[in-house]
């Protein structure tokens, strides 16, 4: 049987594993650098941890805390390189880049709107108390 070109490319090698993490290092630095939507989300998810120190909330709570801001973040990744692709592949204007790119910013909005409730619900009760 032939070997194909891909199939000697999978060896394991540690020189590659960290190759890969460079490169998803830069990836991230590229979208908090790039991505004032991200400031905005990084700033919020700051603010949420603040609080969950501060109102010492539960290990359950934290898991939710982390897993909905993460969601945030990554859907805010993707919809960036989505962008990304999409002004590359299509410079000019198409009403499908433009659905594709509204979709995207949609996911963005569905997860905020997604971890909104979340936070309400983890904190809700704390901030009733405060008053």
């Amino acid at each position: 049987m032939k070997q194909t070109k891909l199939s000697n490319n999978k060896k394991f090698s540690l020189i590659k594993r960290a190759k890969s993490f460079t490169h998803a290092g830069r990836g991230i630095w590229i979208f908090v650098k790039t991505t004032h939507n991200a400031w905005l989300h990084l700033l919020i998810f700051a603010c949420a941890i603040f609080l969950g120190f501060y109102f010492s909330i539960s290990h359950i709570d934290w898991i939710l805390l982390i897993i909905t801001g993460a969601f945030v973040l990554v859907s805010e990744a993707f919809n960036t390189a989505i962008e990304i692709d999409m002004d590359l592949t299509s410079p000019e204007y198409h009403p499908y880049a433009k659905d594709t790119k509204d979709m995207a910013a949609g996911a963005v909005l569905i997860s905020a709107i997604a971890a909104a409730i979340v936070g309400l619900m983890i904190f809700g009760s704390h901030f009733i108390e405060l008053l």
